[in-house]
Protein backbone atom coordinates (compact mmCIF):
# COMPACT_ATOMS: atom_id res chain seq x y z
CA UNK A 1 0.00 0.00 0.00
CA UNK A 2 2.84 2.38 0.92
CA UNK A 3 4.61 1.52 -2.35
CA UNK A 4 1.49 2.31 -4.38
CA UNK A 5 1.04 5.59 -2.51
CA UNK A 6 4.63 6.57 -3.30
CA UNK A 7 4.04 5.82 -6.98
CA UNK A 8 0.90 7.99 -6.97
CA UNK A 9 2.75 10.86 -5.29
CA UNK A 10 5.63 10.56 -7.77
CA UNK A 11 3.26 10.51 -10.75
CA UNK A 12 1.32 13.49 -9.39
CA UNK A 13 4.52 15.48 -8.80
CA UNK A 14 5.77 14.76 -12.32
CA UNK A 15 2.43 15.77 -13.83
CA UNK A 16 2.39 18.99 -11.77
CA UNK A 17 5.91 19.91 -12.92
CA UNK A 18 5.02 19.25 -16.56
CA UNK A 19 1.82 21.30 -16.22
CA UNK A 20 3.71 24.24 -14.70
CA UNK A 21 6.23 24.12 -17.55
CA UNK A 22 3.39 24.20 -20.09
CA UNK A 23 1.68 27.10 -18.32
CA UNK A 24 4.96 29.01 -18.46
CA UNK A 25 5.78 27.93 -22.03
CA UNK A 26 2.58 29.11 -23.70
CA UNK A 27 2.73 32.80 -22.70
CA UNK A 28 6.49 32.84 -23.29
CA UNK A 29 6.01 31.22 -26.69
CA UNK A 30 3.24 33.65 -27.53
CA UNK A 31 5.46 36.60 -26.69
CA UNK A 32 8.44 35.20 -28.60
CA UNK A 33 6.30 34.34 -31.60
CA UNK A 34 4.27 37.54 -31.55
CA UNK A 35 7.12 39.96 -31.07
CA UNK A 36 9.93 38.14 -32.86
CA UNK A 37 7.85 37.35 -35.92
CA UNK A 38 4.92 39.73 -35.94
CA UNK A 39 6.78 42.91 -35.07
CA UNK A 40 10.43 42.35 -35.92
CA UNK A 41 10.53 40.04 -38.92
CA UNK A 42 7.54 41.58 -40.64
CA UNK A 43 8.96 45.02 -39.95
CA UNK A 44 12.01 44.02 -41.95
CA UNK A 45 9.91 42.52 -44.75
CA UNK A 46 7.69 45.60 -45.03
CA UNK A 47 10.38 48.20 -44.23
CA UNK A 48 8.41 49.40 -41.19
CA UNK A 49 10.74 51.30 -38.89
CA UNK A 50 8.50 51.89 -35.86
CA UNK A 51 8.79 48.52 -34.06
CA UNK A 52 12.55 48.50 -34.69
CA UNK A 53 13.31 51.73 -32.78
CA UNK A 54 12.27 51.60 -29.06
CA UNK A 55 15.21 50.84 -26.80
CA UNK A 56 17.87 50.80 -29.47
CA UNK A 57 18.97 47.40 -30.78
CA UNK A 58 16.07 45.91 -32.78
CA UNK A 59 13.53 47.70 -30.60
CA UNK A 60 14.09 45.42 -27.60
CA UNK A 61 12.05 47.74 -25.33
CA UNK A 62 8.87 47.35 -27.43
CA UNK A 63 7.82 44.22 -25.54
CA UNK A 64 8.33 45.82 -22.11
CA UNK A 65 6.59 49.03 -23.16
CA UNK A 66 3.53 47.20 -24.48
CA UNK A 67 3.36 45.09 -21.32
CA UNK A 68 3.36 48.20 -19.12
CA UNK A 69 0.74 49.81 -21.36
CA UNK A 70 -1.69 46.87 -21.06
CA UNK A 71 -1.25 46.51 -17.29
CA UNK A 72 -1.84 50.20 -16.47
CA UNK A 73 -4.94 50.57 -18.65
CA UNK A 74 -8.28 50.80 -16.89
CA UNK A 75 -10.38 47.63 -16.77
CA UNK A 76 -13.72 48.76 -18.25
CA UNK A 77 -16.96 46.78 -18.44
CA UNK A 78 -20.03 48.03 -20.37
CA UNK A 79 -23.03 48.90 -18.19
CA UNK A 80 -25.29 46.36 -19.90
CA UNK A 81 -22.74 43.54 -19.96
CA UNK A 82 -23.12 40.21 -18.21
CA UNK A 83 -20.08 40.78 -16.02
CA UNK A 84 -19.34 37.16 -15.09
CA UNK A 85 -19.53 35.88 -18.67
CA UNK A 86 -17.67 38.96 -19.92
CA UNK A 87 -14.82 38.31 -17.48
CA UNK A 88 -14.62 34.57 -18.17
CA UNK A 89 -14.56 34.74 -21.99
CA UNK A 90 -10.84 35.53 -22.47
CA UNK A 91 -9.94 32.92 -19.84
CA UNK A 92 -11.87 30.22 -21.76
CA UNK A 93 -10.03 31.12 -24.97
CA UNK A 94 -6.67 31.10 -23.21
CA UNK A 95 -7.36 27.75 -21.53
CA UNK A 96 -8.22 26.25 -24.92
CA UNK A 97 -4.71 27.18 -26.03
CA UNK A 98 -3.09 25.68 -22.91
CA UNK A 99 -4.91 22.38 -23.34
CA UNK A 100 -3.54 21.82 -26.86
CA UNK A 101 0.02 21.73 -25.52
CA UNK A 102 -0.78 18.92 -23.10
CA UNK A 103 -0.41 16.25 -25.81
CA UNK A 104 2.28 17.77 -28.08
CA UNK A 105 5.52 15.81 -27.56
CA UNK A 106 8.90 17.58 -27.53
CA UNK A 107 10.94 14.41 -27.02
CA UNK A 108 10.56 10.66 -26.32
CA UNK A 109 9.72 11.43 -22.69
CA UNK A 110 8.96 15.16 -22.86
CA UNK A 111 5.17 15.25 -23.05
CA UNK A 112 2.61 16.05 -20.38
CA UNK A 113 0.29 13.21 -21.41
CA UNK A 114 0.79 10.74 -24.25
CA UNK A 115 -2.81 9.92 -25.14
CA UNK A 116 -3.71 7.14 -27.56
CA UNK A 117 -6.20 9.58 -29.10
CA UNK A 118 -3.92 12.62 -28.92
CA UNK A 119 -4.90 13.94 -32.36
CA UNK A 120 -8.60 13.75 -31.51
CA UNK A 121 -7.98 15.47 -28.16
CA UNK A 122 -5.92 18.32 -29.69
CA UNK A 123 -8.55 19.10 -32.33
CA UNK A 124 -11.37 18.83 -29.78
CA UNK A 125 -9.89 21.25 -27.23
CA UNK A 126 -8.89 23.71 -29.98
CA UNK A 127 -12.60 24.01 -30.77
CA UNK A 128 -13.38 25.21 -27.25
CA UNK A 129 -12.26 28.70 -28.23
CA UNK A 130 -15.56 29.07 -30.13
CA UNK A 131 -17.36 29.04 -26.77
CA UNK A 132 -15.16 31.84 -25.44
CA UNK A 133 -15.71 33.92 -28.59
CA UNK A 134 -19.50 33.54 -28.33
CA UNK A 135 -19.34 34.39 -24.61
CA UNK A 136 -17.39 37.57 -25.38
CA UNK A 137 -19.72 38.68 -28.17
CA UNK A 138 -22.95 38.00 -26.30
CA UNK A 139 -21.85 39.33 -22.89
CA UNK A 140 -20.49 42.63 -24.28
CA UNK A 141 -23.98 44.04 -24.94
CA UNK A 142 -22.70 45.47 -28.22
CA UNK A 143 -24.08 44.76 -31.69
CA UNK A 144 -20.65 44.91 -33.32
CA UNK A 145 -19.32 42.41 -30.77
CA UNK A 146 -22.27 40.06 -31.26
CA UNK A 147 -22.00 40.19 -35.04
CA UNK A 148 -18.27 39.52 -34.83
CA UNK A 149 -18.87 36.55 -32.52
CA UNK A 150 -21.48 35.06 -34.87
CA UNK A 151 -19.11 35.49 -37.80
CA UNK A 152 -16.32 33.81 -35.82
CA UNK A 153 -18.54 30.88 -34.83
CA UNK A 154 -19.67 30.30 -38.43
CA UNK A 155 -16.09 30.55 -39.67
CA UNK A 156 -14.59 28.26 -37.04
CA UNK A 157 -17.29 25.61 -37.57
CA UNK A 158 -16.78 25.69 -41.34
CA UNK A 159 -12.99 25.38 -41.18
CA UNK A 160 -12.97 22.71 -38.46
CA UNK A 161 -14.01 20.21 -41.15
CA UNK A 162 -11.07 20.69 -43.56
CA UNK A 163 -8.73 20.83 -40.54
CA UNK A 164 -10.01 17.45 -39.41
CA UNK A 165 -9.93 15.97 -42.92
CA UNK A 166 -6.32 17.13 -43.36
CA UNK A 167 -5.30 15.22 -40.23
CA UNK A 168 -7.19 12.03 -41.15
CA UNK A 169 -4.73 11.32 -43.97
CA UNK A 170 -1.83 11.42 -41.49
CA UNK A 171 -3.69 9.12 -39.07
CA UNK A 172 -4.36 6.61 -41.86
CA UNK A 173 -0.74 6.59 -42.98
CA UNK A 174 0.72 6.35 -39.45
CA UNK A 175 -1.88 3.85 -38.24
CA UNK A 176 -2.27 5.62 -34.89
CA UNK A 177 -3.92 8.67 -33.33
CA UNK A 178 -1.13 9.14 -30.80
CA UNK A 179 0.99 12.20 -31.62
CA UNK A 180 4.03 10.43 -30.17
CA UNK A 181 3.27 7.42 -32.36
CA UNK A 182 2.97 9.64 -35.44
CA UNK A 183 6.39 11.18 -34.72
CA UNK A 184 7.98 7.75 -34.26
CA UNK A 185 6.37 6.48 -37.49
CA UNK A 186 7.95 9.37 -39.39
CA UNK A 187 11.31 8.88 -37.66
CA UNK A 188 11.47 5.16 -38.47
CA UNK A 189 10.06 5.46 -41.99
CA UNK A 190 11.89 5.72 -45.30
CA UNK A 191 11.43 7.33 -48.69
CA UNK A 192 11.85 4.80 -51.53
CA UNK A 193 14.04 2.71 -49.25
CA UNK A 194 16.19 5.64 -48.04
CA UNK A 195 15.89 6.40 -44.34
CA UNK A 196 18.32 9.33 -44.16
CA UNK A 197 15.61 11.79 -43.08
CA UNK A 198 12.96 9.25 -42.11
CA UNK A 199 9.63 9.78 -43.80
CA UNK A 200 8.17 13.21 -42.97
CA UNK A 201 4.55 13.15 -44.03
CA UNK A 202 5.01 16.55 -45.63
CA UNK A 203 5.94 14.72 -48.85
CA UNK A 204 3.18 12.12 -48.96
CA UNK A 205 0.55 14.36 -47.37
CA UNK A 206 1.36 17.62 -49.15
CA UNK A 207 -2.34 18.15 -49.88
CA UNK A 208 -3.16 17.55 -46.22
CA UNK A 209 -0.43 19.97 -45.14
CA UNK A 210 -1.79 22.70 -47.44
CA UNK A 211 -5.32 22.09 -46.14
CA UNK A 212 -4.12 22.21 -42.54
CA UNK A 213 -2.29 25.49 -43.08
CA UNK A 214 -5.28 27.20 -44.72
CA UNK A 215 -7.77 25.87 -42.16
CA UNK A 216 -5.49 26.79 -39.24
CA UNK A 217 -5.14 30.31 -40.64
CA UNK A 218 -8.93 30.57 -40.59
CA UNK A 219 -9.11 29.09 -37.08
CA UNK A 220 -6.75 31.83 -35.93
CA UNK A 221 -9.00 34.47 -37.60
CA UNK A 222 -5.92 35.98 -39.23
CA UNK A 223 -5.85 37.73 -42.61
CA UNK A 224 -7.21 36.82 -45.13
CA UNK A 225 -9.74 35.18 -42.78
CA UNK A 226 -10.13 38.02 -40.26
CA UNK A 227 -13.79 38.81 -40.97
CA UNK A 228 -14.79 38.38 -37.26
CA UNK A 229 -12.56 41.33 -36.30
CA UNK A 230 -12.72 43.35 -39.52
CA UNK A 231 -11.72 46.87 -38.42
CA UNK A 232 -13.43 48.61 -41.33
CA UNK A 233 -16.76 46.93 -40.56
CA UNK A 234 -16.86 45.78 -36.93
CA UNK A 235 -14.15 47.95 -35.29
CA UNK A 236 -12.63 44.99 -33.40
CA UNK A 237 -15.45 42.42 -33.51
CA UNK A 238 -16.06 40.39 -30.36
CA UNK A 239 -13.11 42.14 -28.63
CA UNK A 240 -14.42 45.67 -29.14
CA UNK A 241 -15.41 46.24 -25.49
CA UNK A 242 -12.30 44.70 -23.93
CA UNK A 243 -9.49 46.80 -22.49
CA UNK A 244 -6.25 46.39 -20.56
CA UNK A 245 -5.18 42.96 -19.40
CA UNK A 246 -8.40 41.30 -20.64
CA UNK A 247 -7.59 42.41 -24.18
CA UNK A 248 -4.03 41.18 -23.55
CA UNK A 249 -5.50 37.73 -22.76
CA UNK A 250 -7.14 37.70 -26.19
CA UNK A 251 -3.85 38.68 -27.82
CA UNK A 252 -1.88 36.01 -25.94
CA UNK A 253 -4.59 33.50 -26.85
CA UNK A 254 -4.32 34.40 -30.54
CA UNK A 255 -0.55 34.20 -30.87
CA UNK A 256 -0.37 31.30 -28.39
CA UNK A 257 -2.84 29.33 -30.51
CA UNK A 258 -0.74 30.15 -33.59
CA UNK A 259 2.21 28.73 -31.66
CA UNK A 260 0.16 25.60 -30.82
CA UNK A 261 -1.11 25.03 -34.37
CA UNK A 262 2.44 25.51 -35.69
CA UNK A 263 3.69 22.88 -33.21
CA UNK A 264 0.84 20.56 -34.21
CA UNK A 265 1.64 20.97 -37.92
CA UNK A 266 5.34 20.39 -37.26
CA UNK A 267 4.48 17.21 -35.33
CA UNK A 268 2.04 15.83 -37.90
CA UNK A 269 3.82 16.70 -41.14
CA UNK A 270 7.48 17.57 -40.39
CA UNK A 271 8.46 14.79 -38.00
CA UNK A 272 8.11 16.79 -34.78
CA UNK A 273 11.04 16.41 -32.39
CA UNK A 274 12.47 13.38 -34.19
CA UNK A 275 15.96 13.11 -35.67
CA UNK A 276 16.53 9.86 -37.64
CA UNK A 277 18.81 7.51 -35.71
CA UNK A 278 18.75 9.61 -32.51
CA UNK A 279 16.97 8.08 -29.51
CA UNK A 280 16.89 8.10 -25.73
CA UNK A 281 18.38 10.90 -23.63
CA UNK A 282 20.01 12.60 -26.61
CA UNK A 283 16.63 12.85 -28.33
CA UNK A 284 15.15 14.36 -25.15
CA UNK A 285 17.94 16.94 -25.17
CA UNK A 286 17.78 17.86 -28.87
CA UNK A 287 14.06 17.23 -29.44
CA UNK A 288 12.73 20.54 -28.06
CA UNK A 289 15.25 22.49 -30.17
CA UNK A 290 14.34 20.58 -33.34
CA UNK A 291 10.61 21.01 -32.69
CA UNK A 292 11.04 24.72 -31.97
CA UNK A 293 12.91 25.31 -35.25
CA UNK A 294 10.22 23.48 -37.23
CA UNK A 295 7.30 25.23 -35.56
CA UNK A 296 8.91 28.63 -36.07
CA UNK A 297 9.18 27.82 -39.78
CA UNK A 298 5.47 26.98 -39.87
CA UNK A 299 4.67 30.13 -37.87
CA UNK A 300 6.63 32.15 -40.43
CA UNK A 301 4.27 30.82 -43.12
CA UNK A 302 1.23 31.82 -41.01
CA UNK A 303 2.39 35.40 -40.57
CA UNK A 304 3.74 35.71 -44.10
CA UNK A 305 0.25 34.97 -45.41
CA UNK A 306 -1.24 37.33 -42.82
CA UNK A 307 0.78 40.27 -44.09
CA UNK A 308 0.52 39.42 -47.79
CA UNK A 309 -3.09 38.76 -48.79
CA UNK A 310 -6.16 41.02 -48.55
CA UNK A 311 -9.24 40.13 -46.54
CA UNK A 312 -11.83 37.83 -48.14
CA UNK A 313 -15.53 38.64 -48.27
CA UNK A 314 -17.76 36.54 -46.04
CA UNK A 315 -19.28 34.64 -48.98
CA UNK A 316 -15.81 33.94 -50.43
CA UNK A 317 -14.63 32.70 -47.06
CA UNK A 318 -17.48 30.18 -46.75
CA UNK A 319 -17.28 29.13 -50.41
CA UNK A 320 -13.58 28.33 -50.06
CA UNK A 321 -14.28 25.99 -47.14
CA UNK A 322 -17.33 24.17 -48.50
CA UNK A 323 -16.60 24.11 -52.24
CA UNK A 324 -12.81 23.73 -52.33
CA UNK A 325 -11.15 22.60 -49.10
CA UNK A 326 -13.64 19.94 -47.98
CA UNK A 327 -13.77 18.17 -51.40
CA UNK A 328 -9.94 18.26 -51.52
CA UNK A 329 -9.78 16.79 -48.02
CA UNK A 330 -12.13 13.94 -48.95
CA UNK A 331 -10.12 13.24 -52.12
CA UNK A 332 -6.90 13.17 -50.10
CA UNK A 333 -8.37 10.62 -47.68
CA UNK A 334 -9.50 8.44 -50.61
CA UNK A 335 -6.07 8.54 -52.25
CA UNK A 336 -4.29 7.85 -48.94
CA UNK A 337 -6.58 4.88 -48.25
CA UNK A 338 -5.94 3.40 -51.69
CA UNK A 339 -2.15 3.69 -51.30
CA UNK A 340 -2.34 2.31 -47.75
CA UNK A 341 -4.16 -0.81 -48.92
CA UNK A 342 -2.20 -1.25 -52.15
CA UNK A 343 1.28 -0.73 -50.72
Amino acid sequence: MTHLLALDVGWGTTLAIKTIIILALVPAGALILGYTFLLKMMSHMQSRLGPMDPGGFHGWFQLIGDGIKFIQKEDVMPDGADKRVFAMAPVVILMSTFLIFVVIPAGPRIVVKNLDVGVFYALAVSSLSVIGVLMAGWASSNKFALLGALRAAAQLIAYELPLLLAVVGVVIQAGTMSLQGIVVAQQNGSIFGWSGIGNPYFFTQIIGFALFMVAAQAELTQTPFDMPVAESELVAGYMVEYTGFRFLFFYIGEVGTAFAFAALAATLFLGGWAIPGVHGAVADLLGPIVLFVKLMFVAFLFFWVRFTYPRLREDQLQALAWKVLIPLGLANILITGIFKVAF
